[in-house]
């Protein structure tokens, strides 16, 4: 195949977790117009229907699945969902996350085990369930939305679980790459830094937010946050079969903060 070709996914068939909105939806966008058949997932149904029926009204294949991927049962779901409609899942795309600030001294341990759960273990839940799958077709890719938070502390907020929490789906990912190579499962990540999105846009019109950005944007060499189109070149590049000699690697696209 020519190198153009080698990036197509034509074929293919992915799901994108957290698909709904901001980066994830970016991921699904870019995956459909390169090729890939794309299930979106989010754990709200209507807003998962609804970002399906965009790409669909495009003319690409989709379908949406509601699914909170903290749940074992409906992460197996999800799984069998895309396998009951195409046959095989080629790519998994698990980006569903959250972000608090909260001092680490003063946080509840509620609010601890809650960005854990969702940001880590159910990663952990959603690669398990991809692989069981991928494994019968000896070929598969998995690609983890870590963080530029997975690699240093930011600063000024105060986000000790975000970034416990990614630094663990750096390092899972490493480890379940290991693992399941010789099965033909490739598994990355994507290490986004500050991007801008409708939550975080929202975020900024905060008083918090707007104190924060001045720093945010003094520690950026490239000067600016992400938008998600920045992004979704990485995406395409993980999923596709010019990347296949490629896994337990981290992409990390934030401008140049983490040169510093």
């Amino acid at each position: 195949m020519s190198i153009l070709e080698r990036f197509r996914l034509d074929g293919a068939t992915a799901l994108v977790t957290g698909g709904a909105q901001g980066i994830g939806n970016a991921f699904a966008h870019a995956l459909a117009e390169a090729g890939a058949k794309v299930a979106v997932v989010d754990i709200d149904t209507e807003a998962a229907a609804n970002a399906a029926g965009e790409l669909s009204d495009a003319g690409y294949e989709t379908i949406a699945i509601g699914a909170d991927v903290t749940d074992e049962e409906q992460v197996a779901a999800m799984v069998r969902k895309v396998v009951e409609t195409w046959g095989v899942l080629t790519i998994a795309v698990n980006n569903a996350g959250i972000g608090v600030w909260s001092d680490g001294m003063e946080m509840e341990f509620e609010q601890w085990r809650s960005v854990l759960k969702l940001n880590l273990d159910a990663v952990y839940l959603c690669c398990r369930e991809e692989a069981k799958v991928m494994r019968g077709a000896s070929y598969g890719k998995i690609i983890n939305t870590a963080s530029m938070s997975a690699h240093i502390s930011n600063t000024p907020q105060k986000q000790v679980a975000y970034n416990a929490s990614k630094a663990g789906v750096l390092h899972l990912t490493r480890s379940l790459a290991a693992e399941w190579a010789p099965h033909g499962i490739r598994v990355n990540s994507i290490s986004p830094g500050y991007t801008r999105t409708a939550l975080v846009d929202q975020l900024l019109e905060t008083p918090e937010g707007k104190s924060m950005l001045p720093n945010w944007l003094d520690k950026i060499p490239l000067a600016r946050m992400a938008t998600t189109d920045d992004l979704q070149g990485a995406v395409c590049y993980l999923a596709a079969p010019v990347s296949d000699y490629m896994t337990g690697a981290d992409l990390l696209i934030d401008g140049g903060y983490c040169c510093w």
